[in-house]
């Protein structure tokens, strides 16, 4: 039990450290989802085959994402009295080599990506060197992780423990300072300080709605009625966004920690996570997290012997994107059907079973020990003046690394792209960059300096969201991008409210005809109107904001819905009943390849003569494109 005093925690922190203190070689394998669907698996049991054949004894685990993704699969070595190197890529194949040149204190350079000199502990402002006895010239050669250009720029709070430690081992936690937040709070603040603490911080929720988190937090504690309940958000459904699931698969105690703190500081004694049925992965660690520390004495009766007592339980959605909203995510958890109800009721003072109620997601919980520990200042200092602190965003589509990229507010997009992301894809453009999920905005690269904070993207017909980033080149038709998402809107309406209800579809209806072909000078003013409607009467933000994705691409491509319409052509060559493929008859040299790709039987000619296509059998497919050798066919 490490629960009855400061001192017992600090303690077994101690000797935890002593035991990491990397005295014999070590390896981390990144076991996230990310990791484990690129191979993580089969590296991990290659290792571990390849180590048992030595006579070194070395320690090889698992850990979570550390936010590379576009690197997986990723291991780490510990080198004694060194450094640490990081791998990518890493093949069953490179475990022998990577096991001998950790054993040896020296590197495999084949799969080699940067080198970690010193490790922070962020909670305690603490630096360990890993460096005491040199590098080697292989090792020197080797670029720092501080200078590599995916991480120089980030700055890691919430993502401060994943890919470092082994998410399945509490000493671990506890080693980077882990539950001493939570001891500070019960122990040596009163509920008041600890909310104070949390307003002068700035911290905002990161689920979206970017709501002052301790302005929650003093209005739950207010309210009357018992019991009181505090409740993590996990229902993380915004396409393409992961920050909450590997937050939780790599650092599973920070959430619990913070709820902790919470319930403390608002009076709640039962706490709720709300985890997706997709992350089974997220689920598992949680639940070994949840049970160690209640062996631990950090959950139950009498924490800290502080006399206060909490508990956590977790709940499985079952994937219905409107349950990320908070009355409807309560809805569920009561048992009923998962639809929101109108926003004058606060959840803070009638939420669960119509009782005092703070919900907030996994990245808002994880930042509360943070600031515990190292103080509201130090928080406050990181980031705007509206919006502190840093924010984990996911960085998917068209760039070049994607992966999860923690960095202060107030940076620009341009860096997270450009410098970070490392721009589009080769021989592509950038066109545009869509944040906040399916619910944001679309905005052109024209307006990539924008600083990426909760006013700035707003006033640009967008949003921060959760944190989803999709990078767009100009391979993408802007028009299909606004049907796309809101084709997904559509879906994912609980249905309650006309104006979502029938708003969603019929927008739908008409950006489907749209990139049919068959779009209607009126149809632009149509959407506008609609979009008006969804905005003012819809009972929850998912139809209030799901017209964003029209709204702002009408405001920045606008051109491209009047070619859409005007001249029944999509400029980015994506809609297929707008495109034509014609072949040049003087470049066309009969080769009959483009026969041979068609399969739809649209192509004919004489061997040796200029082919035509049959537009009424063309299937759009463009496979006759990159078959022909002389480039003869072109798109219209």
């Amino acid at each position: 039990m490490m629960h009855k005093c400061p001192e017992q925690l600090a303690a077994v922190r101690k000797r935890a450290r002593a035991r990491q203190n990397h005295a014999r070689p070590r390896i981390l394998v990144g076991a996230a989802t990310c990791g484990l669907a690129s191979g993580a698996g089969p590296v991990l049991e290659a290792l571990r085959a390849a180590a048992a054949t030595g006579a070194e004894e070395m320690e090889i685990t698992e850990t979570g994402c550390n936010g590379a993704c576009y690197l997986e699969p990723i291991v780490e070595a510990v080198l004694p009295g060194k450094t640490r190197v990081m791998y990518g890529h890493v093949k069953p194949g490179d475990a022998p080599m990577i096991i001998q040149a950790t054993v040896n204190g020296t590197v495999y350079e084949e799969r080699a990506l940067c080198r970690v000199d010193a490790d922070e502990i962020l909670l305690e402002d603490v630096v360990a060197p890993y460096r005491r006895n040199g590098l080697d010239a292989a090792l020197e050669r080797i670029v720092a992780r501080d200078a590599h250009p995916f991480f120089r720029s980030q700055r890691h709070i919430a993502m401060r423990n994943c890919g470092v430690i082994d998410p399945a081992s509490l000493e671990e936690y506890v080693a980077r300072g882990g539950y001493a937040g939570a001891a500070k709070a019960l122990l040596e603040m009163r509920p008041e300080s600890i909310i104070e603490a949390i307003k002068r911080s700035g911290l905002r929720g990161r689920g979206g709605g970017g709501f002052p988190t301790g302005r929650k937090w003093e209005a739950c504690r207010k309210a009357p009625g018992e019991p009181k309940y505090v409740i993590c958000n996990a229902d993380e459904g915004d396409p393409g966004a992961y920050m909450d699931r590997a937050i939780i698969e790599g650092d599973p105690h920070s959430i619990i920690e913070g709820m902790i703190i919470g319930s403390y500081a608002i009076g709640a004694h039962l706490g709720y996570i709300y985890v997706r049925q997709e992350y089974p992965l997220a689920v598992r660690r949680l639940r070994l997290a949840l049970q160690q520390a209640e062996e631990a004495g950090f959950l139950g009766t009498d924490i800290f012997g502080s006399g206060h007592e909490f508990t956590i339980q977790i709940n499985r959605g079952a994937g219905a994107f409107v349950c990320g909203e908070s009355t409807a995510l309560m809805a569920s958890l009561e048992g009923r059907v998962g639809e929101p109800r109108a926003k004058y009721i606060h959840t803070v003072e009638f939420g669960l079973w119509n009782k005092p109620s703070c919900l907030n997601n996994v990245e808002t919980w994880n930042n509360v020990p943070a600031i515990i520990q190292r103080g509201a200042d130090w928080y406050a200092g990181i980031g705007t003046t509206g919006s502190k602190g840093t924010k984990v965003f996911s960085l998917v589509g068209s760039a070049k690394r994607a992966g999860l990229v923690e960095v202060p507010m107030g940076v620009s997009l341009r860096e997270v792209v450009e410098e970070i992301g490392g721009g589009v894809t080769e021989g592509r453009t950038l066109k545009a960059i869509q944040t906040g999920g399916p619910s944001g905005g679309c905005i052109p690269a024209t307006l990539l300096d924008v600083p990426v904070d909760y006013e700035s993207l707003g006033a640009l017909g967008s949003m921060m969201g959760s944190g989803g980033l999709v990078v767009m080149d100009n391979r993408t038709c802007m028009v299909d991008v606004a049907r796309y998402f809101t084709a997904f809107l559509k879906e994912e309406s609980c249905g309650k409210c006309v104006p979502c209800r029938e708003g969603s579809a019929h927008m739908l209806d008409v950006l489907t005809r749209i990139c049919e072909g068959a779009g209607r000078a009126e149809d632009i003013p149509l959407l506008e109107e609609l979009s008006v409607v969804m905005t003012d009467g819809s009972l929850c933000a998912l139809g209030g904001s799901a017209p964003n994705p029209v709204l702002s691409t009408l405001k920045y491509f606008r051109n491209e819905y009047q070619a859409h319409i005007d001249e029944h052509r999509c400029p980015a060559g994506v809609c297929k009943a707008l495109l034509t493929y014609r072949i040049v008859a003087e470049d066309c040299s009969g080769c009959d390849a483009c026969v041979d790709a068609c399969p739809s039987g649209a192509i004919s000619g004489d061997y040796s003569e200029a082919h035509v296509i049959d537009e009424s059998l063309c299937a759009r497919c463009g496979l006759c494109v990159p078959a022909c050798p002389q480039g003869a066919i072109i798109l219209q």
